[in-house]
Formats: structure tokens, C-alpha cells, sequence
């Protein structure tokens, strides 16, 4: 395989989604987070990527085929490994002191999940493709448009979610966690499955990516203004 290639691949899966993960940054830039904690985050979502993967091939044996059933398994694999990324790299520390943090943290360990699973679907494609670079950076595109945004959807409405019940009693914290991680799990579970049926259709799945994204930085600031008034007060 040539490996100016695969040095095309990384790229084609990483450089999108720091292109993402700085437009999601300016989203907190009143008091935006340390770079290197950020950094941190990043680099635990692509741990996060490696360690799901042998859980995914159990899951795989365990329930096989590209039904509902099959896809939400592993929606929730990779939903609840990308939420303990965040929990262990930022979501339990010091520094996430105030709402949006959350969102911010779980944003960027999604994205690094992405960056990494978004690389080894251009070398798989690369090797099944053969030395094509018109193919890889086309297949680059509908990596960056379709996985990489579903990704930053669902992990941002779970940080939406602990990001609302930030001042919240601890036991409510528990029940927005769960319900934002059952209804990330449940986003998932389905656009996956339309991405996989829809053949033809697949750039009305996109759209609804898209419409979903610009409802939740809607909601963000929801979140914004709900840190202000506390302050305020």
C-alpha cells in the first residue's frame, strides 16, 4: 500500500474534525477551556475508538446482521464509550465549572473518536479501492458529513443534558444522564439505520443530521443564558 496514502487517510480523518472541534470552541469563548485539557479530551476519544473496537466485534457475534436491534447494540457500545472518555478525561475534574463545559468536553471526545474510526474507514477503503486518491478524499467527504457530525450530535446531547442539570440535586443529574444517553443511544440507533437503508436517500438522512446539529446549538444557548442568570443572581 502506498504510504503517502495512508499519510492521506489520517489526514483526511483527523483534519476535519479539528476544522469541527474549532468551530465548536468558539461556542464557549467567553471563558474557553485550556488548550491542553481540550487536548486531552481529544486524544481519550481516540482511545475510546481503539478500546470499542474489540467490544464491537463481540457485540457483532453476539448479534449479528444490519437490523435495528444489531445497529443499537452497538450505537450504545460506542455511545457509552465515548461518555466515559469524557468522564475520565474531563467531566470529573476541576476545571468543568460550568454548564457548557460539558458539552464542550463531550463534543471533543467525539470527535476525537471520529478522527480515528474516520481514518480507518479511508485505509479500509484504500486497501478495497486500491491507489485511488480521488476515491479516498471523496470517501473523506461522506465520512466528514455523515459520521463525524453524527458523532458530535449524539455526545452533545448527552453533555446537553448534564450541562441542564448542572445546579441540579445529584440525584436529578443521574436521571438527565440516563435520559441523555438513552435518547443519544436512540438518535444513533436510528440514523444509523437510515444511513444503512436509505441507498439513494442518503443525503435526506444528512439533512437531518444537519437540522438536528443547528437544534442543539439552538439549545446551546439555552444553556448559555441559563449560566448567565445563576451568575447574575
Amino acid at each position: 500500500m502506498n504510504n503517502n496514502l495512508i499519510l492521506y487517510a489520517f489526514l483526511g480523518g483527523i483534519l476535519p474534525t479539528i476544522f469541527w472541534l474549532l468551530f465548536w470552541l468558539k461556542e464557549d469563548k467567553l471563558h474557553p477551556e485550556p488548550k491542553k485539557y481540550i487536548a486531552y479530551s481529544f486524544i481519550f476519544g481516540i482511545f475510546s475508538a481503539i478500546l470499542v473496537l474489540p467490544a464491537e466485534e463481540f457485540l457483532s457475534q453476539l448479534v449479528p446482521g444490519s437490523g435495528l436491534l444489531a445497529i443499537g447494540v452497538l450505537a450504545s457500545a460506542e455511545e457509552i464509550f465515548k461518555y466515559f472518555g469524557a468522564y475520565f478525561s474531563a467531566l470529573t475534574k476541576k476545571y468543568m465549572d460550568e454548564p457548557i463545559d460539558a458539552v464542550i468536553y463531550l463534543i471533543t471526545v467525539a470527535l476525537g473518536f471520529a478522527a480515528l474510526e474516520n481514518s480507518l474507514f479511508l485505509i479500509s477503503a484504500i486497501k478495497t479501492g486500491g491507489a485511488d486518491l480521488t476515491r479516498v478524499l471523496l470517501v473523506g467527504n461522506m465520512r466528514f458529513i455523515g459520521a463525524t457530525l453524527l458523532h458530535t450530535l449524539c455526545s452533545g446531547v448527552i453533555g446537553l443534558f448534564i450541562a441542564l442539570s448542572f445546579y441540579k440535586r445529584k440525584v436529578l443529574k443521574k436521571r438527565f444522564l440516563l435520559f441523555g444517553l438513552i435518547l443519544s443511544i436512540t438518535l444513533h440507533t436510528f440514523f444509523n439505520f437510515f444511513i444503512i437503508k436509505s441507498g439513494s436517500g442518503i443525503f435526506v438522512v444528512f439533512l437531518a443530521i444537519w437540522v438536528a446539529i443547528i437544534i442543539m446549538i439552538l439549545l446551546l444557548e439555552k444553556v448559555k443564558h441559563m449560566k448567565r442568570r445563576i451568575i447574575q443572581n
